[in-house]
């Protein structure tokens, strides 16, 4: 078979002919998403048909995951644990000395796209996000993979792989090792360490009264993730899923440094509303969010009113309806579909004192993100309803 491979680059595309002796296949991504050799193996190989679940839609339902970490066994006391599981944070804290915390992290999950190379990028960068909500810098992470060799060819996970070397290039570090074990799923991830300052280590259960919130991508992943493996996806909005799933949070790093930035987090498989009610209830305090100002993926709604919802969706929603309330002029049917929606590599929910607004928003506009400069909601005093939905 005779194969002619020829690149063009656009700026923003590259596009790939591959010639067979009885038929051509053609096509074209923005380059920094798809890697050139997955082409090939994609052409006939649907990663997402290989799991039941999706990214961090993967995540076991809230409820059932507090029975699971319950434990009548007596706490150790390690004084140098600074953050552990306790708090449901997004990563352990060790203090080091001299100034120096480590921040310790795994994530993994089944395929939320259908590239083997982009699944590896996504997965890797959802892992190193963890690092960067706690106010960190990753310095080091190693892979963890599970691949069903009986079904899928050892190539993919190669791209898998190379995907997460990708990403891990992109965030300055090395991807130092890692294990695979034969599993009846694709599963990937990596654990990432990190370092931070002791006074600038941010955590998600230190939000104070007042506090402003803030988040710095649109919610819908879940959504779109949805109609991709109903194979309702259009390109465009695929393209659209990508870019963010693949988007690190480094500002994350930045805002640590930030005083005023009282608590942070990322918005991942729990959806906006999960995260949120964890925040506030580790804070002792309640919340109030604006949902007019909450940012959404606008082709979201277009699959929402085709009825595509993650399954995650209704878990997260049965987990915490009990303590959400909406207040007059709110779609709640919209709400109650968009806020629970399971994130892969969400954005930084960030509570900020309001004198520390305009320092956070410039932080933000440094990182290409002046489209979340806007308060979506802010910390109250304890209220009947752990978070109240307002327009």
């Amino acid at each position: 078979m005779n194969i002619e491979w020829s690149s063009q680059e656009d700026g923003h595309h590259s596009t790939f002919i591959i010639h067979y002796s009885l038929f051509i296949i053609y096509n074209s991504w923005p380059a920094r998403n798809l890697h050139p050799n997955s082409l090939l193996m994609t052409s006939s190989i649907r990663l997402t048909q290989f799991s039941h679940g999706a990214g961090c839609g993967c995540k076991i339902a809230p409820a059932v995951l507090d029975t699971i970490l319950k434990s009548d066994q007596p706490v150790a006391l390690f004084p140098q644990l600074l953050v552990g599981n306790a708090s449901k944070d997004d990563a352990a804290a060790y203090d080091l000395g001299n100034d120096q915390v480590l921040i310790s992290t795994t994530d993994f999950f089944m395929p939320i796209v259908d590239d083997a190379f982009a699944f590896g990028k996504i997965a890797g960068a959802n892992a190193i996000s963890d690092v960067y909500a706690m106010g960190g810098q990753p310095i080091l992470a190693i892979a963890i993979l599970g691949w069903p060799v009986d079904k899928l060819p050892a190539e993919l996970a190669q791209q898998v792989i190379e995907g997460a070397r990708a990403i891990c290039a992109e965030a300055g570090i090395p991807l130092a090792g890692g294990h695979s074990i034969d599993s009846p799923e694709p599963i990937f991830g990596l654990s990432v360490n990190g370092l931070v300052h002791k006074q600038q280590l941010k955590q998600n259960n230190t939000a104070q009264e007042g506090d402003l919130l803030l988040l710095t991508k649109p919610l819908g992943v879940g959504i779109l993730s949805t109609a991709q493996k109903k194979e309702m996806l259009s390109e465009d909005d695929q393209q659209i899923l990508l870019q963010q799933l693949m988007q690190l949070n480094k500002a994350g790093a930045a805002l640590g440094k930030v005083d005023g930035v009282h608590a942070m987090t990322d918005v991942t498989g729990f959806g906006l509303l999960g995260h949120l009610l964890e925040v506030a209830e580790g804070s002792g305090l309640s919340a109030e969010l604006y949902y007019s100002k909450v940012p959404i993926i606008d082709a979201a709604k277009t699959y929402l009113a085709q009825r595509i919802v993650p399954d995650a969706t209704y878990r997260n929603w049965n987990s915490y309806s009990s303590k959400t309330g909406f207040g007059a002029g709110v779609n709640v049917m919209e709400a109650f579909n968009i806020l629970p929606d399971p994130q892969t590599n969400g954005g930084l929910l960030i509570a900020v004192a309001p004198d520390a607004l305009a320092q956070v928003q410039n932080i933000l506009r440094e990182n290409g993100l002046e489209n979340f400069t806007t308060p979506i909601g802010k910390m109250i005093s304890k209220t009947e309803k752990t978070i109240t939905v307002v327009v």
